[in-house]
């Protein structure tokens, strides 16, 4: 015989002695290898278990065996911590599982939950606080039962429950053994648990990212065609009736419509570009973009384009050009273009109107550095790469931004070699930098 003197400061369930008294527990050899053998098989089966399912059926059945009880059930305390949902069980209608919930410190395993302690109840039917769940076998009469929590990290995880079709009166021992398997049990079904949820907020993302993808794909797709019919109506527009032997009686109005037409074609160029620049950006991984063309290219020239191209954009505010250095640079020259329109829109629409924006052109240490700055709330240190990112967004008082613009400026930027970061800018705005190769004279 084996003689095991335990002394409890707090009594752990009904039946035990008072605090501060010790009592005797005798266990035969036999059955504590009996125990051993029992636990090494739990953990065993629930370590090679192949699916969250499958660890839960071997919890329950394993603890009904253990404690030759006819029912075994796990609840699971739900994160919100008011209530505990069955998770497992092999006496309950299991069209129940995920279904019926017990309340937080309500019936018996939410007060053992609650309680962070195990109960016994010798009679089933005469004890106030049992909840007779809905689902349960009417056929199966359930007379005692034992519960235990589960508690991992002093964070309860759920309630582990025997019950008994015939009267019984379980024994210290048996609370014991059920709590050694709940205590081993805690840890393993809470990780599962946790690794489960992780790779179902992964799935959920990667769900909605997809869904963002396709429909962003097929909005801008969609655009090619009344892009299209645009630009025929704006050539049909532009059409002069012929004037045989004839001048035209209003040549100012006639070249007037034709800087009109250009001016829509261009806009019409434009957008015709960003849409390219919404694919690009939303191009499955794995699938590279076009190499860029770099070449020798004037900025100074961009930046002309540019302003006049965006022209109307910029009336509400005050345009300021300064070009300190005068050297062509190494870059795409159709990308380096797409950057500056994004990067112009970006302080046009942050900017308050009446504020002003600069674009500057530096050398610094053989890089040419190309800049547009505005007047606006600046970006805070915490936001000055994330705005970088796909469809991150940061919505002030003056603008709210689709999280496109910024992130196919860099995108541009990487393909054709250079670097694009934000700063903050020298009145409190935001000043975003454009980094390229000086292109040296051979």
């Amino acid at each position: 015989m084996h003689l095991v003197t335990t002394i409890d400061p707090k009594p752990r369930y009904p039946g035990e002695r008072p605090a501060g008294d010790a009592f005797l527990q005798v266990e035969a050899p036999s059955e504590q290898l009996g125990q051993l053998q029992f636990l090494y098989r739990i953990i065993r089966l629930a370590t090679t278990a192949g699916t969250w399912d499958e660890l839960l059926e071997t919890v329950v059945d394993g603890t009904r065996d253990a404690l030759q009880a006819d029912v075994s059930s796990l609840y699971l305390l739900d994160r919100d911590g008011l209530q505990l949902t069955l998770a497992a069980t092999n006496g309950l209608d299991r069209f129940q599982i995920g279904r019926a919930r017990v309340p937080f410190g309500e019936g018996v395993t939410g007060h053992v939950a609650a309680e962070r302690a195990p109960m016994i109840i010798p009679d089933v039917p005469a004890e106030p606080r049992f909840l007779w769940v809905r689902g349960i076998d009417q056929r199966r009469f359930i007379a005692s039962m034992l519960s235990v929590p589960l508690i991992w990290h002093e964070t309860v995880v759920g309630v582990l429950n025997v019950q008994t079709e015939q009267p019984r009166d379980f024994t210290p021992a048996d609370v014991d053994q059920l709590r050694a398997i709940a205590d081993l049990l805690a840890g393993i079904v809470e990780r599962v648990r946790l690794q489960r949820e992780a790779e179902d907020r992964v799935d959920q993302l990667r769900a909605l990212d997809q869904g963002r993808v396709e429909l962003i794909a097929l909005v801008t797709h969609e655009l090619r065609t009344p892009l299209a019919v645009v630009r025929a109506y704006a050539d049909l527009l532009a059409e002069e009736p012929p004037l045989p032997r004839r001048g035209s009686r209003d040549p100012v109005r006639r070249a007037a419509r034709a800087d009109w037409h250009e001016a829509a074609v261009a806009q019409i160029e434009r957008i015709d570009r960003l849409v390219d620049s919404i694919i690009a950006s939303v191009r499955p991984e794995g699938r590279q973009d076009p190499p860029a063309e770099n070449l020798p290219v004037d900025p100074a020239v961009v930046v002309a384009e540019v302003v006049d191209e965006l022209s109307p954009l910029l009336r509400h505010h005050r345009l300021e050009v300064h070009a300190d250095v005068h050297r062509h640079v190494i870059a795409d020259g159709a990308r380096l273009r797409q950057v500056m329109e994004h990067l112009v829109e970006n302080a046009v629409k942050y900017a308050p109107p009446g504020t002003t924006i600069s674009i500057e052109t530096a050398l610094r240490e053989g890089v040419v550095q190309l800049s547009v700055e505005d007047g606006g709330p600046g970006v805070p240190e915490e936001w000055r790469e994330r705005i970088f990112e796909p469809y991150a967004r940061r919505e002030t008082r003056t603008a709210r931004g689709s999280g496109i613009g910024l992130y196919a400026a860099r995108r541009l930027c990487q393909s054709m070699g250079a670097r694009l970061w934000c700063e903050p800018g020298r009145e409190g705005g935001a000043r975003f930098v454009v980094a390229l190769a000086a292109a040296v004279a051979l």
